[in-house]
């Protein structure tokens, strides 16, 4: 395998910089890179960059810009596992696990290269004599914002729809895993004209300047409060998938160790660090004892890679503390273990209120709430509560109540007994805090193109002038 860390210490040993991303691993506190943050006049001429070259990518012909997508998959092919261990080096994630988000981005780059070709107006039914078409256009210049949980698949499936719709892309991956975004961002702009992506490099200042640029489309996967903050600075079509609240609602009739393996991988996996991860816990009070045993049965066994840096999980157990301290009962978990890394393990507490804030707000760690309620309804009333609107889950042998939960509950998915399934190249709209648009699927096309409408008639045929006389 390439040393990919030591280019790209190599590439950055000349540069002069005011500040730098310096990147440890989560897992033992060791350095990984360092990595030079965007100035905010090489912000401003990254957009300009990014314009200038957005009117020839433009006019480049669907086939083209599709093929330059297909060759960037390729890319990643051959670097593969060097963007898998960066990832797990960033962030932590298991080896295994990033080497699947690195294949899940290389099919999305593959999908919409098939995709972009395809995208296309409609016709409508005008006059005899005249043409009437809906035609997409690219936006233009478009901000990709990505996060940290899984750098590779959805940078790839933002830049990914962008570029193959025609427009140029300014790309700023999350500086918690800077070297991962590096390297992606090289692999795909080896295989596209000068300008068409370019990367800026930073935290939330350097988002702040991005998104306040005379950019054409935002697009952004990551926290409720900075999808917040880029809505409110910008006049600018904003996409955003932000945080989720959301709820697994449990039914008197499933079998409680079915249920508690659903909820343990919905709550656990990627250690919790997951959009659409199990946040609180509704379970019938007929099942509720032998759910629970079953569910802390699990969590004891899990060995769980570390969150993404202390930060994190300083917010994690902040969150766990305080409702303890307002009377939840810890199960298992619930401490921070000694020793080097940001380790946390899986969490489950009993007696879970929603005064509480880990079962209001997302907690984005491996922490599984659990209230006890009476009836389905009650649990499909609360589990509909909050100002979120990510995805949902409900496990019942009730066609009845499962017809209820996706129908009431105001989420954007609703998963009816499997708590991560799906068909691929799904594609919702979040509702509430949790965000705006299609961020996914080949709906995801619109969101970068803008709809002329063209009217077209002939003129008029010349009458001959009428002869004298």
């Amino acid at each position: 395998m390439r040393d990919i860390e030591r280019l790209l210490a190599e590439e950055c040993s000349g540069v002069r910089a005011e500040e730098w991303i310096e990147k440890t691993d989560p897992a033992d506190d060791s350095p990984v890179v360092r990595i030079p943050v965007t100035s905010a006049e090489a912000v401003s001429g990254a957009v300009r960059t990014a314009r200038a070259a957005s009117r020839d990518w433009a006019r480049t012909a669907p086939a083209d810009r599709a093929a330059a997508v297909d060759r960037a998959a390729d890319g990643l092919s051959a670097y593969q596992e060097e963007l898998a261990w960066l990832t797990k080096r960033e962030m932590g994630r298991p080896l295994d696990e990033a080497r699947a988000g690195v294949a899940a981005g290389i099919a999305t780059l593959r999908q919409y290269a098939q995709l972009g070709p395809a995208h296309r107006g409609r016709s409508l039914a005008g006059a005899w004599s005249a043409t009437d078409l809906m035609v997409p256009e690219p936006r233009g210049v478009a901000a990709v914002i990505t996060p940290w949980n899984d750098p590779v698949a959805v940078s790839c499936g933002l830049i990914g729809a962008a570029l193959v719709t025609g427009n140029t892309v300014v790309y700023k991956p999350s500086e918690r895993t800077p070297a991962t975004g590096w390297l992606l961002h090289r692999l795909i702009a080896e295989e596209l004209p000068d300008g068409v992506l370019t990367l800026v490099n930073g935290g939330a200042e350097v988002g702040d300047r991005l998104v306040r640029e005379p950019l054409d489309v935002i697009a952004h996967v990551g926290s409720t409060a900075t999808g917040l903050s880029i809505r409110r600075a910008t006049t600018t079509k904003v996409v955003r998938e932000n945080g989720g609240n959301d709820p697994l609602l449990v039914d008197e009739d499933v079998d409680p160790a079915w249920a508690a393996e659903q909820a343990a991988t919905g709550a656990f996996a990627n250690s919790g660090q997951i959009c659409v991860a199990v946040e609180r816990i509704y379970v019938h009070e007929r099942i509720a004892a032998s759910f629970l045993a079953e569910l802390v049965k699990r969590a004891e066994v899990l060995d769980l890679a570390p969150l993404v840096d202390r930060r994190l999980r300083d917010e994690v157990h902040s969150q766990v503390a305080e409702a303890i301290a307002a009377g939840a009962a810890v199960q298992c978990g619930g401490e921070i273990p000694a020793g080097p890394g940001a380790f946390y393990p899986a969490t489950v507490l009993a007696g879970c209120t929603e005064q509480m804030r880990l079962m209001r707000e997302e907690t984005f760690g491996p922490v599984a709430p659990v209230s006890v309620v009476a009836s389905f309804e009650e649990g499909l009333s609360r589990a509909a509560a909050g100002e979120y609107g990510l995805a949902a889950t409900v496990l019942t042998g009730s066609l009845r109540h499962a017809q209820e939960a996706w129908r009431e509950l105001p989420v954007g998915t609703v998963k009816v007994n499997s708590v991560f399934g799906g068909a691929p190249a799904g594609a919702a709209h979040p509702r509430g805090a949790s965000g705006d648009g299609y961020g996914y699927g080949p709906e995801l096309l619109d969101e970068f193109t803008a709809t002329k409408v063209v009217h077209w008639e002939a003129p008029p045929v010349p009458q001959p002038a009428p002869q004298a006389g």
